[in-house]
């Protein structure tokens, strides 16, 4: 998030009279940039990881093309988004943050919000298809007025956190919208 905010920073600059500024921010958002892109990717996982230096997955890197720092149809991107979907995905199809030794007590259970953003980085990277059943997995845990939690007890199926949680909803609304603009973009075959 640091290469974000100096990424849109630089946009700012002429507005906020910053012109003097753009050339520092832009040599830092580029040296960050490459740290990420030569620390951040972990050769034995085949995925961005979760800190430098570790192999460890971590839900968080598929805001890596959301935000414009890779897009998603790069194969280090594909790689990572096809890793957590396989690695940091339950049973029912929904997604933790992460599965490392966080030095908390207990043990989290799925979030909704990482399950949306793996539905969106899905669909930015064209599995259009993929990206509709993750995100058909989630949905499916809104309450009878359309609420969603933040978490989903893995074992029980159960409702965890804060409810409702206004970042799942975020994390649906751009899913949805991803998905549906992937869906119009992709030629429909007829036979």
């Amino acid at each position: 998030m640091c290469w974000v905010a100096l990424d849109r920073a630089i946009d700012l600059a002429p507005i906020l009279n910053a012109h003097e500024r753009i050339a520092a921010w832009t040599a830092t958002r580029e040296q960050i940039r490459d740290a990420i892109l030569k620390q951040g990717w972990s050769e034995r996982a085949q995925a961005f990881a979760q800190a430098f230096g570790t192999d460890e997955l971590d839900a968080s890197t598929l805001m890596m093309p959301v935000v414009g720092f890779l897009p998603a149809t790069d194969p280090r991107m594909r790689s990572t988004i096809d890793a957590i979907a396989e690695r940091l995905t339950d049973e029912h199809g929904l997604v933790y943050r992460y599965r490392s030794t966080d030095g908390l007590a207990g043990e989290e259970g799925t979030f909704l919000l990482c399950t949306f953003w793996l539905a969106q980085a899905q669909a930015l990277a064209g599995e259009v298809k993929q990206a509709r059943e993750t995100f058909e997995h989630a949905i499916v845990y809104a309450n009878d007025v359309g609420l969603l939690s933040e978490e989903v007890d893995p074992m029980s199926n159960e409702l965890l956190g804060n409810f409702p949680q206004a970042f799942s909803h975020i994390g649906l609304v751009n899913a949805a919208w991803a998905i549906s603009q992937a869906e119009a973009s992709t030629p429909v075959l007829s036979f």
